[in-house]
């Protein structure tokens, strides 16, 4: 069996779908599991590369993940769409993450480590809440 050098995950409530693929981009494995069973299979993996859809729990996961040793890439869904080959599911999902995190050009997001980087993220969004809020505030009031 090849060694894992990436996996994506798509991320959900309840069942994750993983996708296990070797340096040259072979499939090595396909799997679901749940939350408990997510932890306890990504403990057990040698180190590698996690690719997962920016999204609300990927920052959470992600620091899971990064403290078991793996290296995360965060990429946004626009630039996954793209490489979904069939119907759109968990599957083709997770095998269109694997996909577009192997391209060496994708952009992808850091995963906020410490602290302070969470309290900013955090601040920021309470920023643009507000000013989202009242612009359309404004917009409602009429001429």
């Amino acid at each position: 069996m090849s060694e894992v050098a990436m996996i994506g995950i798509d991320l959900a409530k309840r069942v994750f779908q993983l996708h296990g693929a070797c340096a040259i981009g072979a499939v090595v494995f396909r799997k679901k599991l749940t939350r408990i069973q997510l932890l306890a299979f990504m403990s057990q993996q040698s180190t590698c590369v996690v690719a997962m859809e920016a999204c609300a729990t990927a920052h959470s996961w992600g620091r899971e993940f990064e403290k078991l040793g793996h290296t995360v890439r965060l990429i946004a869904p626009n630039y996954v769409k793209p490489f979904v080959k069939r119907q759109k599911n968990d599957v083709a999902d997770a095998e269109a993450i694997v996909e577009a995190a192997s391209r060496p050009t994708m952009p992808s997001k850091l995963v906020p480590t410490t602290p302070r980087t969470r309290l900013c993220c955090a601040r920021n969004r309470k920023r643009v809440s507000a000013e989202y809020q009242n612009s359309s505030v404004r917009s409602s009031d009429g001429p």
